[in-house]
């Protein structure tokens, strides 16, 4: 963590200056009358998307929810590798591993084959494999994710927080002028209730669930099944001999149904996913009068011979599996007024619904307003132009089918009763085979599997042998490295956070980055000083050279054979009001601890490569360390020429 950049301060270094425009806000605000972004809801995607925009002094945001005050409890709990990675780029992944529970090992129960009215354990399973991220996937309360997203608020230069109790109306978009979204709210609080609020928008993003005003107004439409079967979810602190009450369990029993384990945070407490009966095709869930004491009674007659004995219920409700999905996730082509680019957004539940099984909800509604975030903010702050907004309804809703695809499968199995010696029907499933199922999409469930198609802001992979290990188009895949100027072991990773830079990660040949023949310096030299260099050209001149793309490199030489002041002074970077130096932009790879990176991902030694890293921390290429112009180019299709 770097701070004290522009002078000595004290106090907590997590908290930023605030901006100018920041300003205190009384309990009782009106809605501004204008704003950039308007983000309609707080769940995990709204917060991702504000969290993410408040770095932003320059942007105004608006978050608005109908709720009178932040989640306290239930909703999602799991939380994936991958998503954890994201948590690293906004500050706050260190202190979801501390708090969480890990999910560490995955336990099956089938019926038992001498008695099948019981049930036996039949499997158990690494949940995640070795070496598929830093990170845990790990197991915590939504609204403690929540609670996260609003510090980071807080305390960003623009001190955001949302405004509560507003239910949105109406949304309309003019074809142009300036702010040409409009949108309704009606107040509910009760100082106020029933006033109607009126705020002008460049953006609008619908974060606002299934039943989403936004996606209603643009014409947009859920497709997909319908839902056919019940399932009840309960947070009890219980009493039990159930030997994997603290492992995350699947119970197939032979008659009673199924039920899934999630131990979580605390040491105590447990959640239930217990399966209820299928719903015929015109009937609904409200119907079915279903109480706490049915759903434990239905946990313990699938457990038998084990008992369940709750003491205490901290959240429970019920819920309808069904998978469904927008054709796309913005307002370009939806029968409106033509317009050049998207204004308006839907990300999250608003855009695609299924079960909670696998733990993805939650996980992919927030990596779509990560996508999304970015993207906003450099066409708002003038770096890129709108044509990569185009990017995200492509990305996101490609990812979201590849969601919903595997959901319907997943939860078929999960719910199909277990195939045994006297039942083989076609609607069964082994349990054996239901296991391998799992561990065969472990990458998917941790997240890691994703990966976006060519576009202008995501290249073809066309040097992809110069680094095998970073796959164009999937997450940069940390592995750990020496920080040079100090000997720290770190992450690499780790140095992506989520305040809309580019990074290029120059892995260097096998030359010695001191002598001003290698590629590595050669490289440096074209950054800092040829006009078609992208770091050059959408610098503003009044900024530190690294404020829009943030070039770091890593040396195959160990940290003591490298000597700091011989090596580009393009990685010596002066910043700041003071012209301090980065000590920061330079690693080498760890020779003797966690792991060499080249090996680890499959680096050309002998060639060394450029890694193109998105602000959403995505691989966008893969270079020759002296492919100027290709650099230059991918960069000429989307970014801005500074002034």
């Amino acid at each position: 963590m770097q701070f004290h950049l522009n002078g000595f301060r004290t106090g907590d270094p997590s908290i930023c200056e605030p901006s100018e425009h920041a300003e205190p806000r009384k309990a009782d605000a009106s809605l501004p009358p204008q704003a950039d972004v308007v983000i309609v809801g707080c769940g995990p995607a709204g917060l991702t998307l504000a969290a993410q925009l408040s770095a932003f002094p320059q942007i105004k945001t608006v978050i608005v929810d109908q709720k009178h005050g932040p989640l306290m409890v239930g909703q999602a709990d799991g939380i994936a590798c991958r998503t954890m990675e994201m948590f690293q780029a906004f500050g706050f992944a260190e202190r979801v591993v501390k708090e969480a529970y890990w999910v560490n090992e995955t336990v099956f129960w089938k019926p038992d084959v001498t008695d099948p009215r019981k049930i036996a354990r039949s499997g158990r399973i690494q949940d995640v494999e070795d070496g598929l991220s830093e990170f845990p996937h790990v197991i915590l309360n939504q609204a403690r994710v929540h609670d996260f997203y609003l510090e980071t608020m807080r305390n960003s230069p623009t001190r955001l927080e949302p405004y509560y109790a507003r239910c949105l109306q109406d949304v309309s978009i003019a074809e142009e002028g300036e702010f040409p979204v409009s949108l309704q709210f009606e107040t509910l609080a009760d100082s106020q209730d029933g006033v109607v609020e009126t705020v002008r928008a460049n953006y609008v993003v619908g974060c606002d669930g299934a039943r989403s005003t936004v996606r209603k107004a643009l014409g947009l439409e859920l497709h997909g099944d319908s839902a056919n079967q019940a399932w009840g979810v309960m947070d009890v602190l219980a009493v039990t001999d159930f030997p994997d009450i603290r492992f995350k369990t699947v119970i197939h029993s032979a008659n009673e149904g199924n039920v899934l384990i999630i131990p979580r945070e605390g040491g105590y407490m447990v959640r239930l996913y217990i399966e209820l009966e299928k719903l015929s095709k015109n009937r609904r869930l409200d119907s079915q009068n279903i109480s706490t004491d049915k759903l434990v009674a239905a946990a313990n007659r699938i457990i038998h011979p084990y008992r369940l004995d709750v003491s205490e219920i901290a959240w429970w409700s019920v819920y309808e599996i069904g998978q469904r999905l927008c054709d796309r996730f913005d307002n370009a082509d939806t029968g409106g007024p033509a317009v050049d680019h998207p204004r308006a957004f839907i990300a999250g539940d608003a855009c695609h619904t299924h079960s909670p099984k696998a733990g993805q909800g939650m996980n992919v509604s927030m990596g779509d307003s990560f996508n999304l975030g970015w993207k906003l903010a450099s066409v708002l702050s003038g770096k890129c132009t709108p044509d990569i907004l185009q990017t995200y309804s492509t990305e996101r809703q490609a990812i979201a089918r590849e969601l919903i695809d595997f959901d319907r499968e997943f939860a078929k199995m999960f719910s199909a009763p277990p195939k045994t010696a006297e039942i083989q029907s076609a609607d069964t499933v082994d349990p054996a085979e239901f296991q391998k199922y799992f561990t065969r999409h472990g990458r998917f469930t941790a997240g890691t599997a994703f990966r976006y198609q060519p576009s202008i802001v995501s290249g073809t992979g066309r040097h992809q042998d110069l680094a095998k290990g970073f796959t164009v188009g999937m997450r940069f895949h940390s592995a750990p490295a020496i920080r040079l100027a100090d000997a720290k072991p770190v992450h690499l990773g780790h140095t992506v956070e989520a305040d809309g830079r580019w990074r290029l990660f120059a892995f260097a040949d096998t030359d010695n980055p001191a002598d001003p023949s290698s590629a590595t310096h050669r490289l440096c030299d074209f950054l800092a000083n040829d006009a078609e260099s992208p770091v050059r050209r959408y610098t503003p001149h009044s900024a530190d050279i690294d404020s829009v793309i943030d070039t770091r490199a890593v040396f195959q030489q160990g940290h003591r054979d490298l000597e700091l002041a011989s090596l580009p002074q393009f990685l010596l970077p002066a910043k700041g009001r003071h012209g301090l130096i980065d000590y920061e932009k330079m690693f080498c790879a760890d020779l003797k601890g966690r792991g060499d990176i080249f090996d680890m991902r499959d680096i050309d030694r002998q060639r060394g490569c450029i890694v193109v890293v998105r602000p959403d921390q995505q691989v966008s290429g893969v270079l020759p360390l002296n492919a100027y112009a290709e650099l230059s180019e991918f960069f000429y299709g989307f970014m801005i020429p500074a002034l």
